[in-house]
């Protein structure tokens, strides 16, 4: 009998299918993405998808600075998960990304993402892309490629992991930073949409292990499921951030993520500086009072965990208070004065928190 195997070949070789690695459904979540990526695009793209390397196009600058972050969206995967509800992580993993950029005053220009799966399901892939793509668009950046790894083996068929980098741009002259901050400049806060991307970890804890509540569970605060309410996506300030920008004398902004408000703002009030945060200018939202009174979560642990309904800060000049909050109302954006900046008194915290918040 003769061997019809091809020229170095084995008979009943194993192949890389039988390690569990679908080439042909990797080329077929290819094809579903190349629609997604298109809409998440800028003139300054160059080549198409598909290549070993993303082009883009810099433009002209005075002197331009790079600015790049990598980030993922922790345990918010294990919801979408167990909701097999895969179309808004990805906005999460933008937001994420690009509203850490804005801090420093850059504009986001592109995003990269690395998909790593159990299984690859052409269809959930396209869903991923899809939210990364909405993401994108909404920020204003191009999704200029990425990669989507199957690891059988490693990883249940079901299981997956998302990251992603972004890279934008801003002049030397126009980079934001604590040293921009000075006394009584004023905090702006834009509300959250929700947790975002962060506590979950808590969240889930208490809210499903502790209460076993069901995510297909209706809840009269929400309005809607528990599972839509975790899964609501990370509001991406981006661009209302560039416009604040164009309008007004910004110091510096804040994205509120893991460690909450006080934490995060920390991080850019300069030394001899302290700001004055004042709880009762808002009530943070339903599903932060849910998490509380379930778990008995204290003020303390809710504050250094969730971003308590403040997703980003603003810290502009006095002068332009008014015309900030202004902008950000025109933007269809919840904001309100948080507190002030003044002279820090000896070894005092940067941030002080005060008072209590109304309905909380």
């Amino acid at each position: 009998m003769t061997n019809s195997s091809q020229p170095g070949s084995q008979p009943d070789s194993p192949t890389y299918a039988d390690a569990g690695v679908s080439v042909e459904a990797g080329e077929q979540a290819v094809e579903l993405i190349k629609p997604h990526a298109k809409r998440a695009t800028r003139p300054e793209v160059r080549g198409d998808l598909g290549g070993f390397a993303g082009l883009f196009a810099l433009g002209k600058y005075r002197e331009p600075l790079l600015a790049s972050g990598s980030d993922g969206v922790g345990t918010k995967l294990a919801v979408a998960q167990a909701m097999d509800k895969h179309d808004t992580i990805g906005i999460d993993l933008v937001a994420m990304c690009v509203d850490d950029l804005i801090c420093c005053g850059a504009e986001p220009l592109f995003l990269q993402d690395y998909l790593a799966i159990g299984k690859v399901y052409p269809e959930k892939v396209a869903d991923i892309v899809g939210g990364i793509a909405e993401g994108c668009a909404t920020a204003g950046c191009a999704l200029l490629g990425g990669e989507t790894a199957e690891h059988p083996g490693v990883m249940g068929e079901n299981d997956y992991d998302v990251s992603a980098t972004a890279v934008g741009v801003v002049e030397a002259d126009d980079v934001l930073g604590p040293e921009k901050v000075n006394e009584d400049d004023v905090i702006i806060a834009m509300a959250s949409s929700g947790l975002h991307s962060n506590g979950y970890s808590l969240a889930r804890h208490v809210l499903l292990e502790q209460a076993n509540l069901p995510l297909d569970g209706h809840v009269e605060e929400f309005g809607r499921t528990l599972g839509e309410e975790l899964l609501e996506p990370t509001r991406i300030y981006a661009k209302d951030c560039l416009e604040l920008m164009s309008e007004c004398s910004v110091s510096v902004f804040c994205h509120v993520t893991g460690g909450g408000l006080a934490k995060n703002l920390e991080r850019v009030i300069p030394e001899g500086l302290a700001a004055d945060v004042y709880r009762t200018t808002w009530t943070p939202g339903p599903i932060f009072k849910k998490i509380s009174e379930t778990g008995n979560v204290s003020l303390a642990a809710m504050e250094e965990t969730f971003n308590m309904g403040v997703g980003m800060i603003a810290v502009v000049s006095p002068e332009d208070r008014d015309r900030a909050l202004a902008v950000l109302t025109a933007r269809h954006i919840d904001a309100w004065e948080l507190g002030t900046v003044r002279a820090a008194e000896q070894e005092e915290p940067r941030v002080v928190m005060h008072g209590v918040h109304p309905q909380f």
